[in-house]
């Protein structure tokens, strides 16, 4: 599941491949653009904004946003390309094919920033702003923990996973209000820490152990015993987003 970590770890793969090369082929597969073509200009840059990603190139912008199913695969030719591709970008010898993306749009890049205006400070961005972020998330104390977290105009970068994992480790249930965590600065630093720590990771890690299965704390373990007391992980699939949750540890 694509969040903020993937989305910067995504980036850096792509600007290692492209950033100052030359475009030898530009292949868009969506209608509203599939006129475009910038064969013959130069990627400029790559960088991601939350879980928003952007290719500069020239005048234009590539405008991309994973959603839940997407991915960029990148890499010396031939990267396989399928019925699910969006758009192929080559130069020379390197392809990178965005596949089930949920957002593609090419922009004035100029003005590509419009698209992320709303958003809150990026958890992995230069501009990482922790007293701004602390100010929007107590902003409305009876909203519940998860939605405020989620929220991207909150702070970007943290989804689904991330969420659960910073309510355990905070010991509130998803439903708690925000008004109920005694130290939002804290609970935003360990939130930072989460994904700064993963960014360079395609499998996430906040338990501190990487062997596999014993990666994460209470997301995707229904069922399964809590790693600290031993009570089994409730989850809740009713919402729109899942929640999993230790009754023991987060009250």
């Amino acid at each position: 599941m694509p969040e903020g970590d993937t989305v910067w770890h995504t980036a850096a793969t792509l600007r290692q491949h492209l950033a100052g090369r030359t475009l030898t082929r530009c292949d868009i597969r969506v209608p509203r653009y599939a006129t475009v073509d910038l064969t013959g200009q130069v990627v400029d840059e790559v960088l991601s904004r939350g879980k928003h990603l952007f290719i500069r190139i020239g005048r234009s912008s590539i405008h991309s946003h994973l959603k839940m199913d997407g991915s960029w695969r990148v890499g010396s030719r031939p990267v396989k390309v399928d019925h699910r591709a969006r758009i192929i970008l080559e130069a020379n010898e390197v392809r990178a094919v965005g596949v089930d993306l949920g957002v593609l749009e090419v922009l004035e890049r100029a003005r590509d920033g419009d698209v992320v205006a709303h958003l809150g400070p990026d958890l992995l961005g230069e501009d990482w702003d922790p007293q701004l972020a602390a100010a929007n998330l107590t902003a409305h104390p009876d909203r519940p923990l998860a939605a405020a977290l989620l929220d991207q105009r909150v702070l970007a970068g943290v989804g689904n996973v991330y969420c659960n994992e910073l309510c355990f480790v905070s010991g509130h249930l998803p439903t708690a209000p925000v008004g109920q965590v005694a130290d939002p600065a804290r609970l935003l630093a360990r939130a930072r820490n989460m994904l700064w720590i993963n960014r360079f990771r395609w499998n996430r890690c906040t338990t501190g152990d990487t062997r596999p299965g014993r990666q994460l704390w209470v997301y995707g373990r229904a069922g399964e015993p809590c790693r600290r007391c031993g009570t089994r992980i409730h989850f809740d699939d009713t919402a729109e987003r899942v929640a999993y949750w230790c009754p023991a540890c987060q009250r």
